[in-house]
């Protein structure tokens, strides 16, 4: 199981009981809009996702492998806040401040319910910037 759009993607490793999410990207924050997908892609086909409401995201954080747990929690925590799924993400930074989005809408019978996502861990944290761009990777606890 595997996503594209232009030249990000995102993919998955194995570990034991929960899900390592990978997102690659040409920047480090398309890297991030990857590993978003791969996240919600798990709970939905995300391609079905409506772009109905945007959810706004910003945090503080200078470590880039602890931004990226953070920005996948900070969804994560919206998406239940507000009773909803996510498709579509952006996000930017400015040195340690973040700001981003996650578009799409509330559950409803017609989207298919995969495997729910608790959060994201430390647990194989990485975020490296590789020859053909960046790799930003973790377990999320399912």
């Amino acid at each position: 199981m595997s996503g594209t759009a232009n030249e990000d993607s995102y993919s998955y490793f194995e570990h034991d009981a929960d899900v390592g999410v990978i997102g690659r990207g040409d920047t480090l924050e398309r890297a991030f809009e990857a590993a978003a997908r791969a996240t919600f892609a798990i709970m939905t086909d995300i391609a079905t996702v409506r772009q109905a409401e945007s959810v706004p995201v910003e945090f503080e954080e200078t470590d880039p492998e602890l931004a990226l747990v953070r920005w996948l929690n900070s969804l994560l925590g919206s998406a239940r806040e507000h009773g909803m799924v996510f498709g579509h993400f952006r996000i930017e930074r400015d040195g340690g401040h973040w700001r981003g989005s996650a578009s799409g809408e509330k559950w409803r019978p017609e989207l298919e319910r995969g495997v729910e996502v608790k959060g994201a861990t430390l647990t194989a944290l990485s975020v490296r910037q590789l020859a053909d761009g960046w790799d930003a990777r973790c377990v999320v606890d399912v």
